[in-house]
């Protein structure tokens, strides 16, 4: 077998502040010409940097990396390394970097850009323009996408978005493909599209490929040998099986979840007559719509959403954050024995708002304060008697009630998002401090010993910036912020897709003791079914914009599973 890719005791350092921190420590492994070969291991283990490097993004400090006889080494002069990039090509999970243009003509660009060294159509009187065009329309074929040839892109589902992504990739015409953590935040039916794509893309042309993945499940299904990466260094190989069977030794035991009586359940959310639409003039009508949604979350309980990709489980999670307003129908919230509209001014719109916690999918800490400071920030935004004082301090200020609840609406946006609605009613972010005040460092810390004991958290953290977390830490600090506050409802919307299973079952113990400590209600959206039937007493499915089933989350999740045809998770 030929040897495509050949990596020797390869080191690389990053320089954070005034310490070092190795990243990758000496590895050493090769990957034959056609091969998928798949790389897995907890996050921060140096599986991104070592495909950063391959790519020829990044640089290193000891080593060498020898791809199809191409010699790289630290002191490799620039044109090895272009030489390097010239031949790699790699496809991001979060990637949807495509023109506004048909699909071919997105892969015909690509094939263009090698000749004239950037990316534009070639003019149709080109001698070769068919022949170029024949060569687009090829990569089409080969990841299924010629029915959708002549489709422009915002009109594609996720998966077909991935699919010309991939085909773009192709018309690179690379030595090898580096996959990082292909949909990885995809629903399992896009997952299946992308996995027999790159399946069938490697079977027609024997194009090698290197994949970077947390899920087993993917590993299993897509790669012929397996390699465990862990603190930078190679700790296993071979069969996918074996290696899955060594790496997943170290899982921690399952916490149980939490017994609720089916008797005592109470709702403290309800969803009555709730429609809504979204239209895409340039598509010419209606992309999503809801039809007169009818459920409800039950307190006290950990219930999980789940649906494909473009169903409307984002939208619907808006609506329940009280960051969208259905067209029509109601989104209540039970609070001291009444229910309260959210969809609609009311007086006590504000204290149920600082009983909610809210975590996105795209969560970002800020990276110039430690973690203390975001802690003590958001105790100001959700503490006790916080609206009460704001109210207080919004009168001096001659704010009315009306605009200071929409200010309130503000504090859990992502921060683009609550810049601008801020400035459209006039103030700048810096009017959050003038009604939030922070907490004291003191008592910060002491709300923090709880929460941080409960999700496994080193007190050291605090005094961390987010640069200097691993993704589990971070996804924990993030968590331990949300629920400093203790609210009474916690809404997740896909935060930890990005977790590799051990600090998965970490993070999904975690939930369930905030569940039985606090009793508190979890409302949570995930494509990740594993994880969903283990962490939920409750799953709702939602297809298309309706509201399909609930019932218990092992026969919610196989329902969806046998809808996509998801034959890399039977």
């Amino acid at each position: 077998m030929t040897r495509m890719l050949e990596i020797k005791n390869l080191v690389k350092d990053y320089s954070i502040g005034s310490e070092t921190k190795r990243a990758l420590d000496g590895i050493s492994l090769n990957v034959d010409a056609g091969e998928i070969v798949g790389l897995i291991g907890r996050s921060g283990g140096g599986k991104s940097t070592l495909l950063n490097i391959i790519r020829g993004f990044e640089t290193f400090n000891e080593g060498e990396l020898i791809l199809d006889g191409l010699e790289v080494t630290p002191d490799s002069s620039k044109e090895t390394f272009l030489e390097l990039k010239k031949n790699t090509a790699i496809h991001l999970q979060r990637s949807f970097a495509l023109w506004s243009d048909y699909v071919v003509n997105d892969v015909l660009r690509k094939i263009y850009s090698l000749r004239i060294g950037y990316e534009g159509i070639p003019p149709k009187d080109l001698p070769d323009y068919d022949s170029l065009e024949e060569e687009a329309m090829r990569y089409v074929r080969m990841v299924g996408m010629e029915d959708k040839a002549w489709h422009v892109d915002y009109v594609l589902s996720g998966g077909e978005k991935q699919r010309v992504i991939i085909a773009r990739q192709l018309a690179m015409k690379p030595k090898i493909l580096l996959l990082d953590e292909p949909a990885t935040m995809a629903c399992p039916k896009t997952k299946q599209e992308v996995l027999d794509t790159l399946k069938n893309v490697n079977r027609e042309t024997g194009l090698t490929m290197l994949c970077a993945s947390h899920l087993p499940d993917v590993h299993r299904y897509l790669v012929d040998r397996l390699i465990w990466l862990e603190d930078g260094k190679v700790i296993d190989e071979g069969d996918p099986k074996y290696v899955l069977g060594e790496f997943l030794k170290n899982m921690p035991e399952q916490v149980p979840l939490p017994k609720r009586s089916p008797d005592k359940r109470e709702p403290i959310i309800q969803l009555k007559d709730v429609s809504h639409r979204f239209y895409l003039i340039s598509v010419g009508g209606e992309t999503l719509s809801f039809n007169s949604l009818n459920f409800a979350i039950n307190e006290g309980e950990i219930t999980s959403i789940v649906g494909p990709s473009g169903a409307g489980k984002t939208v619907l999670w808006k609506m329940l954050s009280g960051f969208l307003f259905p067209k029509k129908g109601e989104v209540l919230y039970r609070h001291e024995g009444e229910w309260v509209l959210m969809n609609a001014y009311h007086k006590k719109r504000m204290e149920i708002r600082s009983k909610i916690g809210i975590m996105f999918q795209e969560f970002a800490l800020s990276p110039h304060e430690v973690i203390l400071d975001q802690l003590a920030f958001k105790l100001g935004v959700k503490g006790q008697h916080v609206v009460h004082d704001a109210q207080e301090r919004a009168e001096k200020l001659g704010i009315t009630e009306n605009v200071l609840d929409m200010i309130y609406q503000l504090v859990d946006m992502p921060g683009t998002d609550a810049k601008e609605k801020l400035e459209a009613l006039g103030y700048s972010p810096d009017i959050f401090g003038e009604l939030f005040p922070r907490f004291p460092h003191t008592e910060t810390v002491k709300y923090a010993e709880t929460v941080f004991g409960t999700l496994d958290l080193s007190m050291d953290v605090l005094d961390k910036y987010p640069q200097e977390l691993s993704g589990g830490e971070k996804v924990r600090a993030m968590l331990a912020i949300t629920l400093a506050p203790h609210p009474e409802i916690l809404l997740l919307d896909e935060p930890f897709g990005d977790l590799d299973p051990i600090t998965l079952r970490d993070v999904t113990n975690s939930l369930k003791r905030i569940n039985e400590q606090f009793g508190t209600t979890i409302l949570l959206i995930s494509h990740h079914l594993d994880f969903v039937k283990e962490v939920s007493h409750r799953a709702i499915l939602i297809d298309d914009g309706e509201y399909i089933m609930d019932g218990k989350p092992d026969v919610v999740c196989d329902e969806l599973i046998k809808r996509s045809g998801a034959l890399y998770l039977q």
